[in-house]
């Protein structure tokens, strides 16, 4: 007689969508690299299961403290959580954000060194360097040339139609973007300047099922079998060695 089939504990992870970390955490089939990775976590081991609930840009700290997921992956420090009830664990991976113009004869880098007076393409809630990380939407309105959208390919695509004069983008999206758009990418003039760089943490309320510790013994586990850095490879993260301490 096959023996019953025990689930493990659940353990709810947040996701808004924030490409290419998580596209679209509300439909049936969400996409990126937090969906593979929680793939990855559930084929690991059999005491807790990973599934993703989806929250929003804009609520996702009130939804962690509030308990409706037990933690987020992938929030950095100037994001504005440290009021938020939490524990941190620093998982040592890094991304950055970078300005985006049109290739134009005689603009160059030094394109990037002023922002005031530039009609900037930014996505919807996000926190940027250049504005001190005061994500509010009238602030950007009043102080930056400013669109809003929640789309990184509609912000390329007002740069491209010389609609906006800087997209502000996700650095690992970008060169996803590049790859995949070749052609069209060649009309860009991407900033060696960075406006901002990620130090991704995983973020855990009190109560959680997880402890830090253990989540951070799978991560090294899909580490050393070869598996999480050829997924973030994958998403094009830079990630430091050594990516979490044994």
């Amino acid at each position: 007689m096959a023996l019953p089939v025990i689930a493990g504990e659940q353990v709810r992870v947040g996701a808004y969508h924030f490409p290419p970390y998580v596209v679209k955490p509300e439909s049936a089939a969400p996409i990126g690299l937090l969906p593979e990775l929680l793939v990855a976590l559930n084929a690991l081991q059999s005491d807790y299961q990973f599934s993703l609930v989806p929250t929003s840009v804009t609520r996702r700290y009130r939804d962690l403290q509030s308990g409706r997921f037990d933690l987020i992956l992938f929030e950095s420090p100037g994001w504005g959580w440290q009021n938020t009830p939490h524990v941190a664990l620093d998982l040592h991976i890094e991304d950055a954000e970078v300005y985006v113009a049109l290739a134009k004869p005689g603009r160059d880098q030094n394109y990037f060194e002023q922002l005031k007076g530039k009609r900037l393409a930014l996505y919807n809630g996000y926190h940027y360097g250049f504005a001190g990380f005061n994500a509010d939407q009238q602030f950007l309105l009043e102080n930056f040339a400013a669109v809003l959208t929640y789309s990184h390919d509609s912000n390329l695509l007002m740069v491209l139609r010389d609609r906006a004069d800087i997209a502000v983008i996700t650095r690992s999206y970008l060169q996803r973007y590049q790859r995949r758009y070749s052609e069209r990418s060649k009309a860009f003039l991407v900033s060696q300047r960075v406006d901002q760089f990620y130090q991704h943490y995983a973020l855990f309320r009190a109560q959680s099922p997880l402890t830090p510790e253990t989540f951070a013994g799978f991560l090294q586990a899909l580490k050393r079998n070869g598996q999480l850095d050829a997924l973030l490879q994958r998403y094009h993260l830079v990630v430091p060695e050594p990516l979490l301490s044994d």
